[in-house]
């Protein structure tokens, strides 16, 4: 009995050793060789991350330019989580910061961006000084501002803010034979705000200002913002305690003055202007600390109309600054 075939199957009729292909088989089983890797491959994204990286060398930049995998080979080169650099934007702050000689590690400039004097200038500094030069999109600018930062176009990165002791503000003040002027800050949050009064101390004179460890702003990219690039050139100083560098102070013969609503002289009457002095702010919602206010000398109000309930600290030690400066002018 015969056992039935599989459906659908041929039966072969060739018998014997067949006639070989002459090896043309085994060649095309070998193939193109090994595959390239990642990097080597031009249209991979590593390929294009490694072309970018070689061309931020190029530039004179140091690392990668790039973060994950998945990263932009046009963007710049974004700081690790741990980077406590600050980001400086806008061309006031950018040159001011690059005029003075602050150690940048890198200027970012947009693509197709309106050359000014300014831009010009920077970009001039920048390369006497090797800081390499990146151009990138503004979109990532953008990024790199924050959701309420205005860059005009121009960036730069630069380590952390360096904080001086207030004693040393003050030793270099009287070793210049100078009259002291100094902001103290008492729970000031907001970096905005201390930019402002940093820009203002500038402005009318000011040798500095001092900011109490605990609880208060610090001189971030917002604040190096808002001061215009005065941040640059007015030293600030960070108190372990405030009540004791205030009294310190006092022992030096500086008078100290705190601004409140509430005061005990109004602001056109102060005496104290052509004195060495230091101008305490407190914030807008609690005003100043009870310790503090303990330890001023006067407590001095500015006269405002009575349908303003109060004024931004900022502007308030703005006022201040510019009575102390116009008294201190006439007495001369």
């Amino acid at each position: 009995m015969t056992k039935p075939g599989r459906p659908g199957a041929r039966k072969s009729n060739k018998k014997g050793a067949l006639k070989g292909t002459g090896g043309l088989g085994r060649k095309s089983l070998e193939g193109r060789g090994p595959t390239p890797k990642a990097e080597d491959r031009a249209w991979h994204p590593a390929g294009k991350r490694k072309a970018a990286a070689e061309r931020y060398a190029a530039a004179g930049g140091k690392g990668k330019p790039g973060g994950s995998s998945g990263s932009n080979p046009n963007r710049a080169p974004r700081a690790k989580s741990s980077d406590d650099t600050e980001t400086v934007t806008g061309r006031n702050s950018v040159l001011e910061a690059l005029k003075t000689k602050i150690p940048a590690t890198a200027f970012y400039i947009a693509q197709r961006i309106e050359m000014d004097d300014r831009v010009k200038e920077m970009l001039v500094i920048a390369r006497n000084r090797d800081i390499p030069v990146l151009e990138v999109t503004r979109q990532e600018l953008d990024r790199m501002a924050g959701f309420d930062g205005v860059h005009q176009g121009v960036a730069i990165k630069v380590p952390p803010y360096q904080y001086e002791h207030p004693q040393d503000l003050l030793e270099k003040v009287f070793d210049k034979g100078q009259m002291p002027l100094f902001v103290a800050l008492d729970g000031i949050t907001d970096p905005r705000n201390l930019g402002a009064i940093i820009r203002s101390t500038a402005a009318f004179g000011g040798h500095g200002v001092i900011l109490p460890q605990r609880r208060s702003a610090s001189v971030n990219s917002a604040a190096w913002k808002t001061s215009a690039g005065a941040a640059a050139r007015i030293p600030v100083a960070i108190a372990p305690n405030l009540t004791s560098t205030l009294k310190e102070f006092k022992k030096q013969g500086v008078f100290v003055l705190g601004l409140d609503g509430g005061g005990d002289v109004q602001l056109p009457d102060l005496e104290l202007a052509d004195r060495p002095v230091v101008i305490v702010v407190g914030s807008e919602g609690k005003g100043l600390s009870r310790l503090v206010t303990e330890t001023c000398d006067q407590i001095v109000s500015i006269p405002i109309s009575a349908a303003t309930e109060s004024l931004n600290a900022g502007i308030a030690t703005s006022v201040a600054l510019y009575q102390v400066s116009t008294t201190r002018a006439q007495a001369k």
